[in-house]
């Protein structure tokens, strides 16, 4: 199937490993001009020469959890491509933990990278679409535990579901001016984010890191972890025309984890 995302500009944050850089790497080889982003300048450079053989790619180091860091990315992301049709929102895991064991600094934290920061940058890039008439589209993800908590991951069982309301808020209000948002709830993803929850297990519970993982395979019905390239073919869908008359949506890619409806 043509996604038609030949020539497509597209902004991916978070994107110098894991589900970021999966995502960039899809919407390459599918035509599109990407600029990735990470606040590690050095891992950002090193995705940067991991796909630049691909097709056309752009690096922009920012703190995407700052005010100011925002600005710089998407007035950089639209003066590098001549405007954005796509935006793919992903954010670094926040610390894990049990409600108990974080503090406020750590809630902070976590309210500013996965509360303010997603709907700022939301703001600038719909603000742009709107002046620029562009029938633009959003991709936001957060996490499954936005369903079901899970809690050793307080953090994001708290803050995530915000993203929830986010597109849903936005969709409605940005329809008119032909902009789509969307979300996705990726469920165990192979990522280093696995590598933190297995070890906080391990230390949490004393049981050994073959133990912890096993226990995370048993809890998914398809019986295996997710790999990114399968996670960023449907982020590649609600990023393309081919989504259409889908918006205002949040899409578990969980290997049926969630055992809720609703």
């Amino acid at each position: 199937m043509d996604l038609k995302l030949e020539g497509q500009r597209v902004l991916v944050t978070a994107a110098s490993k894991g589900i970021g850089f999966g995502a960039a790497k899809a919407f390459l080889e599918e035509g599109a001009r990407v600029v990735i982003n990470s606040s590690n300048a050095k891992r950002l450079n090193d995705a940067k020469d991991r796909l630049k053989s691909i097709g056309e790619i752009h690096a922009l180091p920012a703190d995407i959890s700052l005010h100011a860091e925002i600005d710089k990315l998407v007035d950089g992301g639209i003066s590098g491509l001549g405007g954005l049709d796509v935006l793919v929102h992903v954010t670094g895991p926040p610390k894990p933990g049990t409600f108990l064991e974080l503090d406020y600094d750590d809630w902070m934290s976590g309210a500013t990278s996965l509360v303010v920061g997603p709907a700022y940058m939301a703001k600038r890039v719909a603000e742009h679409m709107i002046r620029a008439q562009t029938k633009g589209r959003m991709v936001f993800l957060s996490s499954y535990v936005i369903r079901e908590p899970v809690p050793s991951l307080a953090l994001s069982d708290v803050c995530r579901i915000s993203s929830a309301s986010l597109v849903r808020t936005l969709a409605r209000e940005l329809a008119p001016r032909g902009i789509r948002v969307n979300g996705i709830m990726p469920g165990y993803i192979q990522t280093d984010r696995i590598d933190q929850v297995v070890e906080a297990n391990v230390r949490r519970k004393g049981i050994s890191r073959a133990q912890a993982l096993a226990e995370i395979e048993n809890t998914i019905p398809l019986g295996r972890i997710g790999t990114t390239e399968e996670l960023a073919r449907v982020i590649l869908f609600l990023g393309s025309e081919v989504s259409s008359y889908v918006s205002g949506t949040v899409i578990p890619v969980d290997g049926a984890l969630l055992k809720s409806v609703g």
